[in-house]
């Protein structure tokens, strides 16, 4: 099949699947193109067109589809297209010669010949012209189909709606808004003690000025949890934010923070370590989710160190630091993770884990971590 014609087909294909539903991107478009390309140039799925039917959709349905839905919709449009494209390509036949006219009938002297009927005049419709449209840069975030597979079914120890649940009681309620409140008890305190009453007392207003720093490992051995820890930093903002006088700062990183993080899980835009911490107080809470090596199941000691010194700068400047791991605790014996968990509280990414770091981030300290 020539490059082209096999670029149209895949872009058909890709918008008929996007405008049924399917969750696809540029990213997937471009990865199909290389993928046939590369099929084509190693021989590997050859066939009279070039990518045969059922190797080209097998070769689609590994990079597009997550459940048997998917798979059918795609098989039949492929399917479909394939023979629109071998139509076309197919050459026409040639033209018969005309055949001579036969002689009109002769009319009975009886009979009257009926007027011809005119052929109607065929309307030429325009063709509107195809409108211009910008393809997806990211795929949209869609829900799973409820009949997928379920084998493609989500690692979700802990649900998004556990999670906004669990924010909604990280609070650190202190005296520091305006003195306009009635102390009752400082009242009637002062009146005994004097015997007459002169004047209430007044107290500070208890405002709740929690700061939430979030520490995410992004890419690597977490890949597999990004819909999960996307769903934590989108419920933490949501549920954090929703009360007056609170902040939540999102920073990620890969493997270890190092000295420079990163504003976006994208790891594009970079932010300085220090000026996080500088904006952490004794009440300020610290999480970091990271499967610390655990995922990989392997000990690195140079890891280990890294982490330490990190942690160690992270204390000082908070006194509520907690560390959440997606990974389940079964998998942290010998690997990295055993020895971080000694120095930190680390608790499995699940609801009683989640539980249990909320209480950490709001000053409760375990005895300990589970």
């Amino acid at each position: 099949m020539d490059p082209g014609v096999r670029d149209d087909l895949l872009l058909r294909l890709f918008r008929q699947l996007r405008a049924g539903g399917l969750n696809l991107g540029i990213a997937e478009l471009l990865a199909a193109r290389q993928a046939v390309a590369d099929a084509c140039s190693g021989a590997r799925i050859g066939a009279s067109l070039g990518v045969g039917e059922e190797g080209l959709g097998r070769l689609l349905r590994l990079l597009w589809c997550t459940s048997q839905a998917q798979s059918a919709e795609l098989d039949e449009l492929l399917h479909r297209l394939l023979v629109e494209l071998e139509g076309a390509q197919r050459p026409e036949p040639a033209p018969l010669p005309p055949a001579e006219p036969a002689p009109p009938p002769t009319p009975h002297p009886q009979e009257r010949p009926e007027p011809e009927s005119l052929p109607p005049v065929p309307v030429a419709v325009p063709n509107p012209a195809p409108a211009i449209m910008p393809l997806p840069v990211r795929s949209p975030e869609l829900a799973v189909p409820a009949g997928s597979d379920p084998g493609l079914a989500l690692y979700t120890p802990v649900s998004r709606r556990a999670m906004a649940y669990g924010w909604r009681y990280l609070r650190r309620p202190a005296k520091d808004g305006p003195c306009d409140r009635l102390d009752l008890g400082a009242t009637v305190e002062r009146a005994a003690r004097l015997g007459y009453f002169d004047r209430p007392v007044l107290g500070r207003r208890i405002m709740d000025r929690g700061h939430l720093l979030v520490l995410v490992d992004q890419g690597g051995s977490m890949v597999p949890f990004h819909r999960l820890t996307r769903d934590l930093v989108q419920t933490a903002r949501e549920c954090v934010l929703s009360h007056a006088g609170r902040r939540v700062d999102i920073a990620y990183f890969q493997n270890v923070p190092p000295e420079q993080v990163y504003a976006d899980p994208h790891l594009t835009e970079r932010l300085a370590l220090a000026d996080l911490l500088a904006d952490c107080s004794p009440e300020s809470g610290v999480l970091v989710v990271s499967d610390a090596g655990a995922a990989r199941g392997t000990r690195s000691p140079p890891r280990f160190a890294a982490t330490a010194r990190v942690l160690v700068r992270l204390k000082q400047r908070s006194g509520a630091l907690a560390w959440l791991n997606p990974v389940p605790e079964s998998r942290w014996p010998g690997s990295t993770a055993a020895l971080i968990r000694a120095i930190v509280p680390m608790f499995a990414m699940n609801e009683d884990g989640f539980a249990n770091a909320v209480d950490v981030l709001r000053g409760q300290a375990l005895g300990a971590a589970t």
